[in-house]
């Protein structure tokens, strides 16, 4: 019995492959046989014809895929919205298709000419009439899905596609009658596939193998409880069997070579309208202002792609290109995505870039009042490194004690409002913490290519150096230690024990001394196996002068932390005359403030170490305060604390022998930071050489000369 479902099909007379479009193409230009087209596409056409109406378009010279008729548009009752193809090889097709929805009396809509759409093969509808499936990604612009939504009047789930091969919605998905769903999840990324999950019950899904969707088993018609296709494996016909459907297996190779199959060389023109069902897009658009030397910093490019990688759109509005090369750039630019759980998240990396919105559209922040301490909403914004302003009452409030992964908490005050980043840990109850990602921009400085240029060779610029460039590195180091001492600022070490054991503690006793430290930060191994250098001659029981372990020596540390222990902390050892020299020797008799923070794997400890991890942060935070550089001497952990804790603008130098510590630190975004793999004893000893070199009379007599 034949159906009163409808299809448009249009025979293969003009079909070739002549060009290259998709992965599919590559390799099969002009290695098609029309013959063969013709029988693989009557075979289809008369199976077809057994269960439904097939009507036809008229084939025409020049658009050789107008045999794809799925791409043609998507029908919805007495309504169509035309297709705008991606490509050019393709949008000839596009007035056959308009003239023949015309002639039967459809209500044509059609799309901007710049938003791309291809019809039924990127928008399916699910087979009980629920909602409409719509995919985006390679051929279909996210944007194009509320027009669906409004036009057709029905729900728009949007799915974005990943794989290059499963260019088009209907390769690799397939709504079947009943509400099932024959699907590849790979072609998939993670936010359509817990979309798929949640819309379709497990029992109800039918995923597939890579084997079975290389072949377009998802490429597939469905009329009633029978499913035509090209080939299945034994295994999927099975499941489909026990799902109720008959497989219909039909040859499409010399399709196949296109891109195609049976689904895309159909579209189905009699899908009915459901009375109770209507208009929603979850797809969500705002508009964001770039400012900068967009170009050549790339930062026009990174957010770009940022948006794309996030599963987003976006269309530029305007841009207006700097006319001098010292003038800046400016963007506004429309983004889109899926849902605003999606649009929450590519705001927050677009924040991070600078982005703003455009200050016609600047809004104020929202928050809530947090109810149970030491917990934030749900939404809350989480900083970064940069320097945050946030909109209150119209004006832009610069948060204070920037640091990343923290709060915004806004506060009253008699001078008007302030805003200030916040550990979770710290968050009081009626604290309002500032939600969402309205009304919160970072600055970022707009700098000329001469001054990036000229503060990229002053301080390295970010990234990882070799060996081969240790001098180089520490000349440049050296002389930004010496510029911050004169000028009277804050240079900050943190330490691990491997500067002691490397032979660079007295180096950093040496640093302390002559003014370039203001503050050290470590735990308590460096303060053990320095004291313990100092008052055994050893390093974790090793002599270190000839380089041998003592008998005994590994019972040292632990004589060490007993002696500093009996004296009551380290400052009194020290005024007691037990520790005479040595790197905690130089912080005590130089007035320079340390902090030990403690670990589950710590020896005694030393009465100086804080224990109190939380207390720990706190002292390391309150040490950091105004630092103007921040040297990291082979401490990963410790390293990685400060790092967290600092924000951007402070320059920072990473040093340690695995690459892996040096590039964990300079991947957290600072400009200003660098990472330097050497052995740090080596480092310090050089660091030493060249401030030498620096305050030596035949140095400043040379530099003046």
């Amino acid at each position: 019995m034949v159906s009163s479902i409808r299809f448009l099909m249009c025979s293969p007379d003009h079909y070739e492959v002549d060009y290259v479009i998709n992965p599919w193409m590559e390799g099969n230009v002009h290695k098609s046989s029309r013959d063969r087209a013709v029988e693989q596409w009557d075979q289809l056409f008369h199976l077809i014809k057994e269960y439904a109406i097939v009507d036809l378009i008229q084939p025409q010279v020049g658009v050789p895929d107008i045999v794809f008729t799925a791409n043609g548009g998507l029908v919805l009752g007495d309504t169509v919205v035309l297709s705008r193809f991606f490509h050019k090889e393709r949008q000839g097709e596009e007035p056959f298709f308009k003239q023949w929805f015309v002639e039967k009396g459809y209500t044509v809509h059609e799309l901007p000419k710049e938003l791309p759409f291809e019809g039924a093969g990127d928008a399916l509808f699910d087979r009980e009439g629920r909602w409409l499936w719509a995919g985006y990604g390679f051929r279909s612009e996210l944007d194009s899905h509320p027009y669906l939504a409004k036009w057709l009047d029905i729900e728009v789930l949007s799915l974005r596609l990943m794989d290059e091969r499963f260019y088009h919605l209907d390769t690799c998905f397939c709504p079947l009658s009943q509400g099932y769903l024959l699907y590849y999840p790979p072609a998939f990324d993670a936010y359509s596939n817990r979309l798929i999950e949640m819309r379709v019950p497990e029992e109800k899904r039918i995923a597939i193998a890579e084997a079975d969707a290389v072949n377009f088993a998802c490429n597939a018609v469905n009329v009633d409880h029978r499913v035509i296709l090209n080939k299945a494996s034994d295994e999927l016909k099975q499941r489909l069997a026990d799902k109720g459907f008959e497989v219909l297996e039909t040859p499409l190779t010399e399709f196949l070579k296109a891109g195609g199959a049976a689904k895309c060389l159909t579209l189905r023109v009699t899908e009915p309208v459901q009375a109770e069902v209507h208009a929603r897009a979850t797809v969500e658009s705002r508009v964001i202002r770039l400012d900068g030397h967009l170009l050549d910093s790339g930062l026009i490019n990174r957010a770009l792609d940022l948006v794309v990688e996030a599963g987003g759109s976006f269309q530029v509005l305007n841009f207006n290109l700097g006319e001098q090369r010292q003038s800046t750039s400016s963007a506004e630019v429309k983004v889109s995505a899926p849902s605003h759980e999606v649009m929450e998240t590519i705001m927050t990396q677009l924040i991070d870039l600078g982005a703003v919105p455009p200050p016609q559209e600047a809004c104020d922040i929202s928050y809530e009042v947090v109810t149970q301490a030491g917990v934030a909403p749900d939404d809350f914004y989480v900083t970064t490194i940069y320097p945050t302003e946030v909109r209150v009452e119209c004006q832009w409030v610069k948060v204070q004690k920037q640091r990343m992964d923290a709060a915004l908490v806004l506060d009253s005050t008699p001078t008007g409002p302030i805003a200030e980043c916040k550990l979770l840990r710290d968050l009081a109850v009626g604290d309002r913490v500032i939600i969402g990602v309205e009304g919160i921009r970072t600055v970022r400085k707009t700098e000329s290519r001469e001054q990036r240029n000229v503060q990229e060779f002053s301080f390295m610029g970010a990234g990882v150096s070799s060996e081969r460039r240790v001098e180089l590195v520490v000349e440049q180091i050296a002389w930004e230690l010496r510029k911050i001492r004169d000028q009277g600022g804050k240079v900050v070490v943190t330490a691990g024990p491997v500067v002691i054991h490397t032979g660079g503690g007295e180096h950093l006793a040496h640093l302390i001394r002559q003014g370039y430290v203001q503050a050290l930060l470590g735990g308590n191994a460096i303060a053990v196996h320095d004291i313990e250098q100092s008052m055994m001659g050893t390093s974790l029981g090793v002599d270190m002068k000839r380089g041998v372990s003592v008998r005994g020596g590994h019972r040292h540390h632990l004589k060490v932390i007993n002696a500093v222990r009996r004296c009551g902390s380290i400052p009194q050892a020290v005024e007691q005359g037990v520790v005479t020299s040595g790197v905690l020797y130089e912080c005590v008799r130089n007035g320079v403030p340390f902090s030990l923070a403690g670990s589950i794997r710590d020896d005694g400890p030393l009465p100086d170490t804080q224990m109190d991890l939380l207390q720990a942060q706190a002292d390391y935070a309150r040490l950091i305060e105004g630092a103007d550089l921040i040297l990291m001497l082979s401490s990963m952990l410790h390293s990685i604390g400060v790092g967290n804790m600092t924000p951007a603008g402070v320059k920072m130098v990473c040093v340690d022998i695995n690459p892996a510590v040096v590039t964990k630190l300079s991947d957290r975004g600072s400009v200003e930071s660098v990472g330097v793999v050497t052995d740090v004893g080596l480092f310090l000893s050089l660091l030493v050489q060249q401030l030498d070199k620096l305050t030596s009379p035949y140095h400043f007599a040379s530099a003046t000369a």
